[in-house]
């Protein structure tokens, strides 16, 4: 049996972790924007109920 050496291929990780950064924020800025809609339509739900005491 020969022995063979498998040779790995090289990654080129700052691309990786450019990638990663950028999905990352891509990610929060939608949770943001997601958390924010869910407040807006929920106040605006909230003050249509609302009755005015006077």
């Amino acid at each position: 049996m020969t022995q063979e050496t498998i040779e790995r291929p090289k990654y080129d990780t700052e691309a990786f972790r450019k990638a990663r950064s950028g999905r990352n924020i891509a990610l929060g800025l939608g949770l943001v924007a997601f958390v924010v809609i869910v407040f807006i339509v929920t106040v605006i739900r909230m003050g249509a109920n609302a009755t005015p005491h006077f």
